[in-house]
């Protein structure tokens, strides 16, 4: 979205948006359901669980840490990644939000 549209929405609509975006791709999908699953930091194991080269996974985390929904410690040589659960419970709520407004009448 354009810099000059979203100041047009709501701080959580933007915010919604800008999670969405980030969730927008099925290995990252696949990255936090890994995350979710062992409830744990996690190194190095994720590139030996997606088809992907280390370079597009590292993307991944990237684009997933900037929106905060995983953090990242450096251990070593390597960088170990978790849930971020401040940010994921906001981001539930977010979403329950959103979703509590569904009117279940028939409009269509």
């Amino acid at each position: 979205m354009g810099v000059t549209k979203t100041e047009n929405f709501t701080k959580s609509q933007n915010q919604l948006a800008t999670l969405a975006k980030a969730l927008g791709h099925p290995a990252r999908v696949a990255i936090l359901e890994k995350l979710l699953k062992i409830d744990r930091c996690i190194c190095g194991d994720l590139v030996s669980e997606l088809p992907l080269s280390q370079a597009t996974v590292s993307q991944h985390l990237r684009a997933l840490k900037d929106v905060g929904l995983i953090k990242g410690n450096i251990e070593g040589t390597s960088v170990c990644y978790c849930i971020d659960r401040d940010k994921w419970r906001e981001t539930q709520s977010l979403l329950n939000a959103m979703f509590d407004t569904f009117n279940q009448s028939s409009c269509c």
